[in-house]
């Protein structure tokens, strides 16, 4: 028998009262890969939708910050993270930059 792992999200709504609004606030927004193919949005309260190519809202689901740490998990329960670094947001082997 082999030792598994299982990680449960934690509710985002309950991250959300932990993390400062200042927090969340400053990432908010549209983070976009160099060639535009890739869009994350950050919403207030916790959600995020992610745009692929044409294809709008391809993945949904919920994030909070641990600092400049970003945990996701989509609404089929896939998890996933990412560092936030010089205002750039490295994520799952890609390099996302705030829409301006």
């Amino acid at each position: 028998m082999s030792d598994v792992e299982i990680r449960v999200a934690p509710d985002a709504q309950e991250h959300a009262t932990a993390n400062s609004a200042g927090d969340q606030g400053k990432y908010v927004g549209m983070w976009v890969t160099a060639d535009g193919h890739i869009r994350h949005e950050l919403l207030p309260g916790g959600r995020y939708d992610e745009a692929r190519g044409r294809q709008k809202s391809a993945y949904q689901g919920r994030y909070w910050l641990e600092g400049d740490h970003i945990e996701y998990v989509d609404d089929t329960g896939f998890t996933a993270d990412g560092e936030f670094r010089d205002n750039v947001l490295y994520h799952a082997g890609m390099v996302l930059y705030p829409e301006r």
